[in-house]
């Protein structure tokens, strides 16, 4: 296939504006077909800043009426899995910005409805597409390590005025189109805080390096005055018996984002946040390697490229649903663990018959 990727954007917020929408627009292989938000006065003035001629407030209507190839999911996370869900049944490869959905089930159901379409589902974590995660995943999965038997997985950062509903947007320059504005603020959009907002991005990062499969998980969690968590502890039993400890603070300087998998015969040290890991072989050897300024920068546009190469014919799915589904699994049940005063929760529980939690298909 050698024609252009017709890919349309669902939700016209600041990641979309700052991110997704101008990557498209630079990506010769890729055309912007339709811009769709259900907030009218935000979807006209991204519209007007990149000049997107066919805008939505309706998901079903812009799917009724457009050809597409694709679709990037870029909405508050409560919306996610009636969104996903839509674009998949339409038929079209999907990319859903993190976390895929708030809920274990749901995130199951998109991954199985992607596998039964045909279709793929890509998750918006651009750290899959680091040359250096990709060696260390590689790495694991060939077994010359052994099996995984600890993980520690730790992401501060500083987003405690997200948390309080702060965008800062009035700062010059802070947003090219608009910012958040109080979205990580409410829980009935976000979900959590930190959790959510930012060890989604860890958490993500250690399930698709590691392969791992949570099976029992504990956490503590402690907002602090807020509305939602600002930091978190969590402990997990994977499957095969490995353990692990994530967790981290939105209320951190400096920022990091440090992974650390030790196994039978091996250990590997990431620090993905200054672009170096420290791999410790088998035989006692220990390579150190550091990426390049441009190979360790934020490949933020990268899901977003890779999603246009697949509805081209072009490539695999470097960012798969499936990580993305196991990661919700973790934060699904750390959140029931915390508001239980820290009592495991067994991943099995988290399927039990409830039903799949939806914002409707309109919320964009």
């Amino acid at each position: 296939m050698n024609d252009s990727a017709r890919i349309a954007v669902v939700g016209a917020g600041w990641w979309a504006t700052s991110v997704h929408i101008p990557a498209l627009l630079a990506n010769p292989a890729a055309e912007l077909a339709a811009l769709c938000d259900a907030d009218s006065q935000r979807l006209a003035a991204a519209a007007q800043e990149f000049g997107v001629q066919r805008t939505y407030t309706s998901l079903a209507e812009m799917l009724a009426h457009e050809r597409l190839d694709g679709a990037i999911i870029a909405t508050p996370h409560a919306t996610h899995y009636a969104l996903a869900r839509a674009c998949l049944a339409a038929g079209l490869h999907v990319l859903v910005e993190k976390p895929l959905t708030l809920y274990a089930a749901e995130a199951r159901d998109l991954v199985r409805l992607a596998r039964a379409q045909g279709r793929e589902l890509l998750v918006g974590y651009p750290w899959s597409y680091s040359p250096l995660v990709v060696r260390l995943r590689d790495l694991l999965a060939s077994g010359a390590l052994g099996a995984g038997q600890f993980v520690s997985c730790v992401f501060n950062s500083y987003t405690l005025n997200l948390l309080r509903g702060d965008d800062h947007a009035d700062r010059p320059g802070a947003y090219r189109v608009h910012g958040p504005g109080a979205v990580y603020s409410q829980p009935q959009l976000s979900g959590g805080g930190h959790g959510h907002l930012q060890l989604t991005h860890s958490i993500g990062l250690m399930s698709f390096v590691t392969g791992l499969r949570p099976r029992r998980v504990s956490a503590l969690m402690n907002n602090h005055g807020l509305a939602l968590d600002l930091v978190d502890a969590i402990v997990v039993e994977f499957e095969g018996g490995a353990l692990g400890v994530l967790g981290g603070s939105s209320n951190a300087r400096p920022s990091n984002l440090d992974l650390q998998i030790h196994c039978e015969r091996g250990a590997l040290l990431l620090d993905m946040l200054g672009g170096s890991a420290r791999i410790h072989g088998a035989d006692g050897a220990v390579e150190t390697v550091q990426l390049s300024a441009e190979d360790a920068a934020y490949p933020a546009a990268a899901p977003s490229a890779n999603l246009v190469a697949i509805a081209r014919g072009q490539a695999g799915n470097g960012s798969p649903g499936e990580p993305g589904w196991r990661t919700v699994e973790v934060l699904d049940a750390a959140y029931r663990s915390a508001r239980a005063g820290g009592q495991p929760v067994l991943i099995d529980e988290l399927y039990a018959g409830e039903p799949l939690h939806s914002a409707g298909q309109e919320a964009a």
